[in-house]
């Protein structure tokens, strides 16, 4: 079983984000699920963590401050970024931002959306905003379950789990979010593709040093903050890079290390029966799927540590399959 990482680590990690928290006058939630009804939870109560920070803690970002491309000297051509493009506009969400935010809420042309980012997890995910013909945002909860983000909507105050896309407790409870395709990639890549994008501001309203990972070491551990459910084999680094798919419940994970073995940038692969296209990007690290119809789908990008807990009975891609 892997060793978690030390208690003094994670106090100092947690004591970060708790410092910028309280520094604005944000009060601890009461209790250990931070004010949120869990007496309809579909996960076991005892599964469901908290994370340190009160509700809110950590501070979601709602109608963000965009800027142009050359106004953004805060962002080096590596920097990773989080790119969709809706409607014919493109945005770029700095991860140096989103690690101290998590959820940005936005819209496009009147469609509204949630940029989500697990630091745990190295989870990206993006999500139609619109819950029952309704737009909503989305908070930080403070509540994890195996060690990804739980947000809640501001709305009615349920709990959804990034990874599931559902609703695991609350009025909303069992209700599936759309998850929309995203970029997870350098901002030089971004830039070139999408020279007319905009760009999250570092001028967020909060005070907090976006030059500094609150994570810095992480992702080299083979250490998590929180223990998970399913341990991951250790065929990869528990932080290993992967991108996963599912079809109709039959899951697939593609570790980077495999696709960058393989060295094809564009290949071919079946789901449960559905043929996908990837095209991998092994200088800055992105990969993008297109199904049969030549549409991008919505894959999620992470950590295999986090992947597996989700999905213990995931396939798993090898260079050799091909």
């Amino acid at each position: 079983m892997r060793i978690l990482i030390s208690n003094r680590t994670r106090i100092l990690a947690l004591l970060t984000l708790l410092a910028g928290a309280l520094s604005y006058g944000i009060a601890a939630s009461a209790g250990a699920s931070n004010g949120f009804d869990l007496s309809n939870s579909i996960l076991p109560r005892d599964e469901i963590l908290h994370g340190g920070p009160p509700r809110d803690g950590i501070p979601a970002l709602s109608d963000p401050k965009l800027v142009e491309p050359a106004a953004a000297d805060y962002l080096e051509p590596t920097d990773r970024v989080v790119g969709i493009s809706l409607n014919g506009s493109a945005r770029a969400y700095p991860i140096a931002i989103l690690n101290w935010h998590e959820i940005v809420n936005d819209e496009i042309n009147g469609r509204r959306f949630a940029i989500t980012y697990c630091p745990l997890c190295g989870t990206a995910v993006a999500f139609d905003a619109n819950i029952d013909g309704r737009p909503t945002d989305f908070g930080v909860s403070g509540l994890l379950y195996n060690s990804d983000v739980l947000l809640y909507d501001r709305d009615t105050e349920s709990l959804w789990s990034q990874i599931m896309g559902e609703s695991i407790a609350g009025e909303r409870v069992g209700t599936r979010l759309a998850a929309l395709p995203i970029s997870h990639t350098t901002w030089r890549d971004w830039r070139g593709r999408y020279p007319d994008t905009l760009v999250l501001s570092d001028d967020t309203g909060y005070s907090r040093d976006y030059r500094r990972d609150p994570y810095a070491g992480y992702e080299a551990s083979r250490s998590t903050y929180f223990s998970v459910n399913n341990e991951a084999p250790d065929d990869y680094h528990p932080k290993e890079v992967v991108i996963g798919l599912g079809v109709d419940g039959v899951y697939k994970a593609y570790p980077f290390v495999e696709l960058d073995r393989q060295g094809l940038p564009r290949f071919s692969d079946s789901i449960n029966g559905s043929l996908f296209t990837f095209d991998w990007d092994t200088v800055n690290r992105s990969v993008t799927i297109t199904d049969g119809q030549g549409r991008t789908v919505a894959g999620i990008q992470g950590f295999w540590f986090a992947w597996f807990a989700f999905h213990p009975d995931t396939q798993v891609f090898k260079a050799e399959d091909l």
